[in-house]
């Protein structure tokens, strides 16, 4: 098995990672942000290290179920009176310009 290298960020790259997200940075944040990165780095390396393979995966941390209803038409049958309001109906449908481009 190969060992894992461990990551690390330094300031060229968090001046990268600045500048690919279009953020202003100055050399003190940038300087801040270097261990404040490796730090988050390091807590993900250690979640790798967890056996999880007795885990089942999962979509939600609680059961859901869908409370789902019949789909069945309750207020239907009314298509005159929706196109009533239309600018332009044409064989019981909304009538739209023709785009051609």
């Amino acid at each position: 098995m190969i060992a894992a290298r461990a990551m690390s960020v330094d300031s060229a790259t968090v001046r990268r990672i600045a500048s690919l997200a279009r953020i202003a940075t100055s050399d003190a944040e940038v300087e801040a942000m270097v261990p404040e990165l490796n730090n988050i780095l390091g807590w993900i390396e250690q979640l790798g290290e967890v056996d999880t393979s007795a885990v089942q995966p999962m979509t939600a941390v609680i059961a859901n179920t869908l409370r789902l209803r019949d789909d069945v038409v309750t207020d239907g049958d009314i298509r005159d009176r929706v196109l009533a309001n239309a600018p332009a109906a044409e064989h019981g449908f909304f009538g739209v310009p023709k785009v051609i481009e």
